[in-house]
């Protein structure tokens, strides 16, 4: 109904009431981006990563910074689970969080910047000084209309950043930069912006600007050497916390936009080092049960291929994978491909609800099984329905045996289950898979 509605508004009025919206925000706050180095994240997988990593890598400057991201948000040394279920928060939110920033005494702002959030101009009024692009897949299609204004709207960030006017914080004058996956065939694309005074490149198998060495991928973290194209002198042992080539190239991204604003590399690898998890990303839990749980946002097929490589370190006899997907229109053909991938790399899949919306739930279920059932799996056997996603996680946790791996995908530290008529469930991934453990320990 709301697209719908939306559908007959004028786009030319749209555009007046976002900027108007955002002038507004911003005046009411102060504007308190003024007053910050703010570094917008942006790209398809790793934004919530890169944004909460980074956040944490600055304050090695001697600074407090903030964040604002998918799982959590930050105000300096003060960190909770975001409740709002936006990956950008919207206008008047962003600006009095920013103000909070300022007024705890932070430097920096480092802002998740979602493709929707760039379309619906919640950036307008952010004084943006650096832009970084993890990476491009596709997803969110049907929101955008297709791939291609998928890519378009998250260049709005960068044109963003080309177009504002250099500021000075703390007697710092703030350069204006971006910052590029090297892997990506999409880096190029967002790298022609005018306005920006650099842009600096990092990757893993393309050595463009920073990039990993001897990279070694374990079961629980990963390790590798910091190496610059462009500076010799560059050679720091990393070690990461968090497994999988993804993270690597998410630390990459940190230590390139640090390198950018002059933050001491060691004291920000340190920092790095230091943190143990990102709520809901690669999460274990551990309630005492042989067997190890893992759980993990992944919500499309890359992530799901991320993931999959690295848990193909981890030590198990059988794999376990319960998902769902979403509904509310989103991303509809992705729904298969999900029940596909899950069949070819678990031995056990369990299809269950994550957040309906307005759709059906049998419905979206019955799509990813479908994909799970064309890789071979049997219903019954192999393959299950369960439609209560409480339900599903006990099942799968009574079904677990020593040694096995099950992974929990599509929720990760979401605090709810969004229903029909924007109804919403309190929700706890993690919290659910300890009751059933302990559960299934007692039985």
């Amino acid at each position: 109904m709301l697209h719908s509605l939306k559908a007959l508004v004028p786009k030319s009025f749209l555009v007046v009431y976002h900027r108007v919206l955002a002038r507004v925000s911003a005046m009411i706050y102060g504007n308190p981006s003024q007053h910050l180095i703010v570094i917008g994240v942006t790209g398809t997988n790793g934004k919530t990563t890169v944004s909460y990593y980074l956040a944490r890598a600055l304050e090695a400057s001697g600074f407090d910074a903030g964040c604002t991201t998918t799982a959590l948000l930050k105000v300096g040394k003060k960190e909770w689970l975001n409740k709002t279920k936006m990956t950008m928060p919207g206008r008047f939110f962003l600006q009095r969080m920013m103000r909070e920033m300022v007024d705890a005494g932070c430097r920096y702002a480092v802002i998740e910047t979602s493709s929707q959030g760039l379309e619906q101009g919640r950036h307008l009024s952010v004084a943006y000084d650096i832009g970084v692009f993890t990476n491009l897949t596709p997803e969110h299609i049907e929101a955008h209309g297709g791939f291609t204004h998928y890519q378009k709207a998250k260049r709005l960030l960068f044109e963003h950043v080309g177009r504002r006017g250099k500021k000075i914080v703390d007697g710092l004058v703030v350069p204006k930069g971006i910052v590029l996956n090297a892997d990506s065939e999409h880096g190029e694309y967002y790298a022609d912006v005018p306005g920006v005074d650099r842009a600096v490149w990092f990757g893993i198998e393309n050595h463009r600007g920073l990039y990993a060495e001897n990279l070694a991928l374990e079961a629980t973290g990963s390790r590798f050497i910091l190496r610059d194209t462009h500076d010799l002198s560059v050679s720091f042992p990393v070690h990461l916390n968090q497994p999988g080539d993804y993270n690597v190239s998410n630390a990459l991204a940190v230590l390139a936009i640090c390198q950018l604003l002059s933050v001491d590399l060691p004291k920000a690898i340190q920092r790095l080092e230091g943190i143990m998890t990102v709520p809901g990303r690669f999460e274990r839990v551990d309630a005492g049960q042989p067997w190890t749980v893992i759980v993990d946002y992944a919500p499309e097929p890359e992530s799901f291929r991320q993931l999959y490589r690295a848990l193909a370190v981890v030590p198990r006899e059988r794999t376990i994978h319960i998902l769902g997907s979403c509904g509310g229109g989103r991303d509809i053909a992705r729904r298969p491909i999900l029940g596909e991938l899950a069949a070819q790399n678990a031995d056990i899949v369990i299809v269950t609800n994550e957040d309906p919306y307005d759709d059906q739930p049998k419905e979206i279920i019955e799509q990813v099984a479908s994909g799970a059932r064309k890789a071979g799996k049997i219903e019954g056997e192999n393959l299950f329905l369960v439609y209560d996603r409480r339900e599903a996680i006990f099942h799968a946790m009574a079904m677990a045996r020593a040694g096995d791996l099950v992974v929990m995908t599509g929720k990760g530290c979401e605090p709810w289950i969004c229903i029909a008529d924007g109804a919403k469930i309190p929700w706890d991934e993690a919290g659910t898979a300890r009751e059933a453990i302990q559960a299934a320990l007692t039985r």
